[in-house]
């Protein structure tokens, strides 16, 4: 099929936001039945071969292992557990409030008690409204719900090439029901004092110096998908140093910039996947080189760090 196909907001914006805030249920009972890891890399789901998956979880607050994942092929979600029992139910036909009482009923029937802290979104508009009384949100197009899961795909096969080109801490690639995005995190050793005054959300995410690398959809301030990198914290004179390829730019957002290569202009190189990798690769040399990490000891080109293969 296609590399990168055609993936413009507008035409599935409402099933965009309805699945987001699907996301967001499983995601939420996700963070309550798994085991906490640094920077949440515990709360993220992973690309499977028909959709998304939680991974495993439960056991060690008692309940059965159990694992969510997210059909987008046959249109389902499926929880299952370890002993073998599975039930499912259809992804499409159902506001974000018959989601989530389908999905707690679910879990129920295979004896997995979860209680869900706050259940309602994170950081999104309508967050003051809980999952069980929002009825506005029901939109689902299974065609654009499954080039959602294939754009995914791709672009979950880039960031693993481009990951396996570096040696220090370095998170999964992840999709993250909070944003939306599939991203891809290198760190530094450096601690970053963010103070009590941040949330704490953000505190553990960025406890750390990162450069991170991803994509995205769009949203409301950034109206179309893209690929992008940030430094965090940002170093001075990040903006000014150069991207490639030439339809790369610096975008401010919020206070800071972010590397952005269109998904337009992706698309429209003669070799799509190079132009990615060439865009991540210049943007993490660029947080790097401002930051000053040490980029060539960092490095393993081709995934190799053995002494013998890399000579």
């Amino acid at each position: 099929m296609e590399l990168f196909p055609v993936m413009p907001l507008e035409e599935w914006r409402a099933t965009k936001e309805t699945l987001h805030r699907f996301a967001q249920v499983v995601g939420k009972v996700r963070l309550a039945a798994g085991v906490r890891r640094n920077h949440w890399w515990n709360a993220p789901f992973h690309v499977t071969g028909r959709g998304l998956t939680t991974r495993p979880m439960g056991q060690v607050d008692g309940n059965p292992i159990f694992t969510i994942d997210f059909d987008f092929v046959g249109h389902q979600l499926r929880v299952a557990a370890v002993d073998g029992r599975e039930v499912s139910f259809p992804l499409y036909g159902k506001s974000v409030a018959a989601f989530y009482a389908e999905t707690m009923r679910t879990l129920e029937e295979l004896g997995v008690h979860v209680e869900i802290e706050i259940p309602h979104p994170f950081d999104l508009p309508d967050g003051e409204r809980p999952f069980a009384e929002d009825v506005e949100h029901a939109t689902y197009d299974p065609v654009m719900a499954t080039r959602y899961w294939q754009v995914l795909s791709q672009v979950n096969l880039v960031l693993e090439e481009f990951a396996a080109d570096f040696s220090g801490k370095i998170s999964p690639v992840h999709h993250f029901w909070h944003t939306f995005d599939i991203a891809c995190t290198r760190f530094s050793e450096r601690e970053i004092d963010q103070g009590p005054e941040t949330d704490p959300v953000t505190r553990e995410a960025y406890s750390r110096e990162v450069i991170s690398t991803g994509f995205w959809f769009g949203d409301d301030s950034f109206p179309e998908p893209a690929f992008y990198s940030y430094t965090a914290p940002e170093p001075e004179g990040l903006a000014e140093e150069p991207l490639r390829p030439d339809a790369a730019r610096w975008v401010e957002r919020r206070g800071s910039h972010l590397a952005v290569l269109r998904y337009a202009d992706a698309r429209a190189a003669p070799y799509p996947r190079v132009a990615v990798l060439e865009f991540y690769e210049s943007a993490y040399r660029a947080g790097a080189r401002r930051a000053g990490w040490d980029a060539g000891r960092l490095a393993c080109p081709g995934g190799v760090t053995d002494p013998v293969l890399s000579a």
